[in-house]
């Protein structure tokens, strides 16, 4: 019987658990959190738990030499760590994670090991690519070219919770990785011209457009898009766009947070002082009178405005006192947040996911092209998140275990080896993308 080791028990490891057991895998779940894993195996019989942590490389070691797969699902960080070692044993490895430099240049040793490490296999990055791939084969096949192409995806409270606190957002996964990526500047490809935007100018390019049965979603650009025009081997393209999609609010209140450097990491003294001192502090005041008008004042915006509604909510102009001592800004306000804004077992996340293509054919046609995917997660069960990240990821698995992927190297999921089955099999779990071709040029992004 085949045996897969997963490390990591945290948000989104739910999911895949339970489907590699309910396929009759033994599953081995290693993790600093045992009770959660415990919790998650829900007394199956070909699941075990062991309290691991990630400085523990002996553990490690024999734990990857005593299965046939790894999945890892620890931060990035401790993925090539992993890898090495899968690589030294010749166990094949998936993870959900964006390839990072150092992965690459496993991919040597990976093929001389004859293993597969295949990375970016979740929602974004993953199902993603996959159906980005599907249809880009699919408009080659035809001797087409894609001129445009925008990818946006994004994990958010579901409508009915959308007016939960002004952020109009809740956290489903990884919380300080969710704040942290606002620190990030961009990267596209527009109408043949690189564009470059600055972190501090992150969420000042946004632009507003439609999801059906959503509302209207504010969309900002998502790291580097660049590169991905060889990824998905499309050098014909003009203009090539990743974003990320929000609710109405966030971007403004998350501009003005780092404006006045509240997601910085840099270690300041602030022993001894308030919610508002700090603030006071950020915005360059001595005195805490008249704090909220002289902020919004800073900021150039309304008191009414959202991001000032959201500073009230978190508490920032209150004179509790943070128990701090050296520490950052972004430490005391993400803990702030998550302390307010984590998903509640009775409440629903949603994933929307949602590619625009526009193709040129050799007879001069054009047509715009779109692929959605609504996900929404469970009421007291698991979330859109956990599934859409989690599920392409044990489909890889299962795939990997039956011999179906015929590549060795470091790899993510854009050959159709790997995507098809992958997308099938989604579908069979209710993860379904809706593709729509033949639409007239209007419903492009300009």
């Amino acid at each position: 019987m085949k045996k897969v080791l997963i490390l990591g028990a945290g948000l989104v490891a739910g999911p895949i658990i339970k489907y590699l057991l309910d396929k009759g895998y033994l599953v081995t779940v290693a993790s600093n959190n045992p009770d959660r894993a415990k919790k998650l195996i829900d007394n199956s019989t070909k699941g075990n738990c062991i309290d691991w942590n990630a400085n523990d490389l002996q553990t490690l070691d024999n734990l990857i030499a005593t299965h046939d797969i790894t999945v890892s699902l620890l931060p990035f960080s401790f993925h090539v760590m992993v890898a090495e070692k899968c690589i030294a044993h010749k166990k094949n490895m998936v993870t959900t994670s964006y390839v990072k430099p150092e992965m690459q240049k496993l991919d040597k040793k990976a093929k001389e090991a004859e293993i597969i490490i295949l990375n970016e296999c979740g929602l974004d990055p993953g199902i993603d690519h996959m159906s980005a791939k599907s249809i880009i084969d699919t408009i080659h096949g035809l001797s087409g070219k894609i001129i445009e192409f925008y990818s946006i995806c994004g994990a958010l409270p579901a409508p009915e919770i959308s007016h939960c606190n002004p952020f109009r957002y809740k956290f489903s996964w990884r919380p300080k990785g969710v704040i942290l990526a606002s620190n990030n500047g961009a990267k596209y490809l527009k109408n043949g011209k690189e564009i470059l935007i600055k972190p501090e100018d992150l969420f000042k390019e946004t632009f507003m457009t439609d999801i059906s049965k959503v509302e209207q979603l504010e969309v900002y650009p998502n790291r580097n898009s660049i590169p991905y025009i060889n990824i998905y081997n499309i050098p014909e393209v003009k203009t090539m766009y990743r974003g990320t999609f929000r609710y109405k609010g966030w971007c403004e209140t998350l501009d003005a947070m780092k404006t006045i450097k509240l997601t910085n990491e840099k270690v300041y003294n602030f022993s001894h002082m308030t919610y508002a001192d700090m603030m006071a502090k950020m915005i360059g005041i001595s005195t805490k009178k008249d704090l909220l008008e002289r902020t919004a004042k800073k900021l150039n915006l309304e008191m009414d405005s959202d991001a000032i509604k959201a500073f009230e909510f978190l508490g920032l102009f209150n004179d509790e006192p943070m128990n701090r001592e050296n520490d950052s800004t972004f430490e005391i306000v993400s803990d702030l947040m998550i302390e307010k804004m984590m998903l509640k077992e009775d409440e629903r996340d949603m994933c929307v996911l949602k590619h625009i293509f526009l193709a040129e054919y050799p007879d001069g046609k054009k047509e715009v092209i779109t692929s959605k995917l609504i996900d929404y997660g469970e009421i007291n069960g698991d979330t859109s998140i956990a599934r859409t990240v989690a599920l392409p990821a044990a489909c890889a698995v299962k795939m990997i275990l039956d011999e179906e992927i015929p590549v060795k190297g470091v790899h993510i999921p854009v050959l159709p080896d790997i995507y098809i089955p992958i997308l099938h099999e989604l579908e069979h779990m209710g993860i379904e993308l809706i593709e729509e071709f033949g639409l007239p040029l209007s419903k492009k992004l300009n």
